[in-house]
């Protein structure tokens, strides 16, 4: 059976640009072909839609769009996503079979999640129809547990319209997964994801086409709109290179800068360039997302600033083309302090003042993106987000957070990634010991665990949700898994007034992981 699989990037709440891309597909000589085209699920609205679906605007636009695209089916068979209202039963995600100028088939998603569950009934699940004399099953990912067990129909052939968000384990968890189901079910798999950013979101796509016995006959790039029509019976088995983690991370960061300022009509970013590595990742990141010409940085040192601080920070702006400025602070945190003096009386000099820096950068900052129309990007990592480390209104603005689903050992082996062709972090700047230079001869260590230490003892805790009796079970030090686990709750108030983190983890803060701020 011919089947057309279309691996797209989708516009959120825009139906009408949906569906011209949508038509544009169908209009191609190899789905023209095809007894039958895929498309991802929630195909003409975009996912997820919030509170947006509520709204009887959008599910009239996308009853429109779904109207037009059964007008022009005429002799075509196709399966797009969509959220639908039911008769007698109410709003629902759907995926709908469409053939020769009529709707053939509405299969409605039954598992969904918290956010859905505000806004959807749930539907009927996985279902069955007959097409060109095949049992086909389709259904939403999330539906496929149905079929791991004993299934009604035995079908000939599973189609699996998906809209997965990802995270650096998804792409081999989504694998196995249709492995187990195809060869309980013996039946051949189509998997259709989608690609693109929505906000946090990242689609990582990597559509594939499994056999009956399990072998990979057909992989989709990873973050890459692609499309192709494959003959399952035609198809041989053959193995295919499984990605490093670290390699998805870059392409999902890159495509999740660019997806964020192209989808909020932004053009430029800045950011500030302290010579540590944090930045310096988010620089080559966004360079490269963005192209160097669209990125600035601003350089902001203090007295406590060191020279190769500056000299890093200047290379790395060297090594990607992107401009910058210099802009001292010691003269203004002078001015500050000196304001202050009244109000403050005789305490002594503490993290206030170290805050009192970190807030007329993000100051500077904000005033660059509003004079010029920029969007400041913020550079904290997951490390620093988990434990507090960072100035709230101060390193923590930005419109956009890049790297906050990154611990700080990520942070380094993404960097050594980067460079892997050329030098474009300088090597200084990832061998140095990584401070935020706000006193004199300050490091981080003087504040946190060894990073090795820390975030080992975080992923157990925030990844695996594993307690203190837990982690300390696995041979950990128990003054250090207590001080963690406390700053990582007392610091909950922080993270909930932070920038949108890109999603790359499987738990993310704000997203995934939801705890009381008290």
């Amino acid at each position: 059976m011919n089947i057309h699989i279309v691996q797209h990037n989708i516009v959120t709440n825009n139906p009408e640009d949906n569906l011209q891309w949508i038509l544009n597909e169908l209009d191609t000589p190899e789905s023209k072909d095809a007894l039958l085209t895929v498309f991802p699920a929630s195909t003409l609205c975009g996912y997820p839609l919030y509170g947006s679906i509520a709204y009887t605007d959008i599910q009239k636009r996308a009853q429109a769009a779904l109207q037009e695209l059964v007008q022009h089916s005429e002799h075509r068979a196709f399966l797009v996503g969509m959220p639908l209202q039911i008769q007698d039963k109410g709003l629902c995600n759907a995926i709908v079979f469409v053939q020769n100028n009529a709707i053939r088939g509405i299969i409605t998603k039954k598992y969904l999640n918290p956010d859905e569950q505000k806004y959807f009934v749930r539907g009927e699940g996985v279902q069955t129809i007959q097409y060109q004399e095949q049992q086909i099953a389709i259904g939403f990912y999330e539906d496929l547990k149905e079929l791991t067990k004993s299934h009604a129909e035995q079908p000939d052939l599973v189609i699996c319209c998906g809209c997965n968000i990802f995270d650096y384990k998804k792409p081999f968890s989504t694998r196995y997964r249709m492995h187990k189901i195809v060869e309980g079910l013996n039946s051949a798999m189509v998997f259709c994801n989608r690609i693109g950013g929505e906000g946090s979101y990242l689609y990582a796509g990597g559509s594939m086409v499994i056999n009956a016995a399990g072998s990979v006959l057909c992989q989709f790039p990873y973050f890459e709109e692609y499309s192709q029509s494959v003959d399952i019976q035609l198809l041989a088995p053959y193995d295919d290179e499984k990605p490093e983690p670290v390699a998805l991370v870059h392409k999902a960061l890159v495509m999740g800068v660019r997806e964020y300022f192209q989808k909020n009509h932004q053009t430029r970013a800045v950011l500030g360039l302290s010579g540590g590595i944090d930045s310096a990742l988010v620089c080559a990141l966004a360079a490269e997302a963005l192209g160097p010409e669209n990125v600035h940085g601003i350089l902001m040192p203090s007295q406590y600033s060191t020279d190769h601080s500056v000299q890093d920070a200047v290379d790395l702006a060297n090594n990607l083309g992107v401009k910058y400025d210099i802009v001292p602070i010691a003269n203004i945190f002078g001015e500050l302090r000196n304001a202050m003096k009244p109000v403050f009386g005789e305490r002594g000099e503490d993290v206030t003042e170290e805050n009192m820096q970190a807030r007329i950068r993000g100051t500077i900052l904000m005033a660059y993106a509003n004079k010029f129309g920029a969007l400041c990007l913020n550079t904290t990592n997951k490390s620093e987000a988990a434990m507090g480390y960072g100035t709230l209104y101060g390193d923590s603005c930005g419109g956009l957070s890049v790297i906050g689903d990154l611990y700080k050992t990520e942070v380094y082996e993404l960097s050594e990634y980067m460079n892997r062709e050329r030098e474009l972090i300088p090597r200084h700047t990832i061998e140095k010991a990584p401070s935020a230079e706000l006193r004199p001869n300050q490091k981080d260590s003087d504040s946190l665990p060894d990073y090795g230490v820390l975030d080992e003892i975080l992923e157990m805790h925030i990844e695996e949700e594993m307690s203190f009796d837990e982690i300390v079970a696995e041979g950990k030090d128990p003054d250090t898994v207590r001080e963690v686990i406390r700053k990582v709750k007392i610091n909950e108030w922080k993270r909930l007034q932070f920038a949108p983190v890109l999603k790359v983890s499987p738990m993310t803060f704000g997203i995934d992981r939801r705890v009381p701020i008290s």
